[in-house]
């Protein structure tokens, strides 16, 4: 988590940027007991800067998970993908919600992020249903 002050104008910003959701499994804040995150996308401790373009509004469990990590292991490349990247990724593009819950990864940068930040945990997938049920989040 970040040390570094984050002005209550740019929270805001970043607030209204992600429609009050958290930016990587689509979970409203109004919903979560726990005030969301705003989560440096290239971290801090990588030489990310506190600038709207680099910070995005997370949950709790979503930065948690992805800490300071800004890619994935790709077993069969046997290289590094980057993570999803709020300001410049177009969410639908990396991911696809299932009626069940699910986060399906459209791409590799998908699949990497749903593995680090543990999207498809059975608990939160879980969550998530109920909420697609209750017509909160939007399938896509």
């Amino acid at each position: 988590m970040s040390k570094t002050y984050i002005p209550v104008i740019l929270r805001r910003q970043i607030k209204e940027a992600a429609n009050h959701c958290c930016e990587y499994c689509c979970v409203p804040e109004a919903v979560s007991f726990a005030s969301y995150h705003i989560d440096h996308i290239i971290s801090e401790k990588q030489g990310g800067e506190t600038v709207f373009s680099n910070l995005a509004l997370a949950c709790r469990l979503c930065n948690l998970s992805k800490g300071s990590s800004i890619a994935a292991w790709h077993e069969f490349r046997e290289a590094l993908i980057r993570l999803y990247n709020p300001r410049k990724d177009a969410w639908h593009q990396h991911f696809q919600f299932r009626p069940s819950g699910l986060i399906v990864a459209r791409t590799e940068i998908g699949l990497g992020t749903i593995r680090v930040l543990n999207l498809n945990d059975l608990n939160r997938v879980s969550a998530r249903s109920a909420l697609i049920d209750a017509g909160v989040i939007m399938e896509g």
